[in-house]
């Protein structure tokens, strides 16, 4: 290996993330996770501070997730001027900014802004973390990614915990302390490397030009679907439980067992992803899903099915990423695509399943998710077919294939 003045190694031959800067990546999600999991339980407190309806309330959390689209756009196209430290250093600046103007804002319209800029910073944490850790780690970049976005779920935990443990009408502080958390991770980003290695050449079936967009279609549609499955659930398990006969406790209980559960999953699965290729978990979890959401038509069983229903959705999003990149090397906008589709779905699905329960009724909730499950596995396995995915899988000599990013 060839070393720089100083002994100093070159740097396409260092890590793309030294050990200090995957633990801070880890808190940084853990960050992420929290701040959008605060503007629920918040609104009680913002209600009563700005003198505003539960509708305008709930802008707080449309306003970031417009501006984390818009974050995950910005920072795709400055990737290719400005290097890993300075995107990533300045999303962390936005949520801290964002955080404080959200904390100490005299009135509604500042504090929505604050929303919007806050969500600017998520979108270019969780596009530029998860484009990293899916390109830098080989073969183990599944596993990695699973263990990111598993502190995502923590934090998702975490933060409405904190508003209950001291209280909505404290919620600037916690906004504030998340903001200077930001900062600080600002000191590891000596740990990230400033530019990823080019891309290696496209090889099997997903080298054809033809090819390519069909591709990565279908890895949008599971995004989009995948993801208006987790929201569907999310929003209306609590509905469908107290409508077939279980008490509002009982319902609220068992929806916080499932966001549980899609944490669990992706923890459980990074380890399993080290001996499983991609296609074959996705595959899996979209079977799961389906047959979950069945089993979520009979009653008795319904709570734990949606239990299962969260445990299959978990390791989809941090699966399909590196597959993608390794499926159309060449297409350096691809993991913007299915990361913003992921969340225009999660923006816009709820309503649509809104208008079809108004048609029908909230009993056929599980049967029309099923239904996009089903789709979803329709896809996966048109991908396994069309993308195979031989770079996932680890050398059956144990050792990484020559094509594996550099590793700490």
């Amino acid at each position: 290996m060839s070393a720089t003045r100083g002994g100093e190694p070159p740097e396409a031959a260092r890590p793309l993330l030294t050990t200090v800067a995957i633990v801070a990546s880890c808190v940084g999600f853990v960050v992420i996770g929290a701040l959008q999991a605060l503007y629920g339980p918040a609104i009680p407190a913002l209600r009563e501070e700005y003198g505003i309806s539960p509708a305008v309330a709930g802008l707080s959390l449309s306003a970031h997730f417009v501006g984390a689209l818009l974050g995950v756009l910005i920072y795709h196209v400055l990737r290719g001027r400005l290097n890993n430290r300075v995107l990533l250093g300045g999303s962390y600046v936005l949520m801290a900014a964002g955080s404080a103007a959200f904390a100490f804002s005299p009135s509604w319209i500042p504090a929505l802004a604050g929303t919007f800029v806050i969500g600017l910073g998520f979108g270019g944490i969780d596009y530029g973390l998860n484009q990293l850790f899916a390109v830098g780690f080989g073969h183990r970049s599944t596993a990695m990614l699973n263990l990111l976005n598993g502190h995502f779920g923590i934090g998702a935990i975490a933060g409405p915990a904190l508003i209950g443990w001291l209280g909505a009408e404290n919620y600037p502080g916690i906004f504030l302390g998340i903001g200077v958390l930001s900062l600080l991770i600002l000191l590891t980003l000596g740990g990230v490397a400033a530019r990823e290695p080019a891309p290696a050449p496209a090889e099997g079936a997903a080298a054809g030009g033809a090819r390519v967009m069909p591709i990565i279609a279908a890895f949008i549609g599971i995004y989009v679907l995948h993801v208006a499955i987790e929201t569907g659930v999310g929003g209306w398990e609590p509905t469908h439980l107290e409508a077939v006969g279980y008490g509002a406790a009982t319902a609220a209980t068992a929806t916080s067992a499932y966001w549980a559960a899609m944490t669990v999953g992706r923890f459980v699965v990074a380890p399993l992803s080290l001996r499983w290729s991609a296609p074959s978990v996705l595959i899996v979890c979209c079977a799961g899903m389906a047959g979950f959401l069945l089993l979520a038509t009979v009653p008795t069983l319904a709570p734990y099915a949606y239990f299962g229903v969260g445990l299959m959705i978990a390791p989809i999003f941090p699966t399909c990423l590196p597959w993608l990149n390794r499926a159309v090397p060449g297409v350096a906008a691809a993991g913007a695509y299915v990361i913003a589709a992921s969340m225009i779905g999660g923006v816009a699905f709820p309503p649509l399943l809104g208008g079809v329960i108004d048609t029908v009724e909230v009993k056929t909730v599980p049967l029309v998710l099923f239904v996009l499950a089903v789709v979803c596995g329709v896809l996966s396995l048109w991908l396994r077919r069309n993308a195979p995915d031989p770079g996932g899988v680890p050398d059956p000599r144990g050792a990484e294939r020559p094509e594996a990013a550099a590793t700490p």
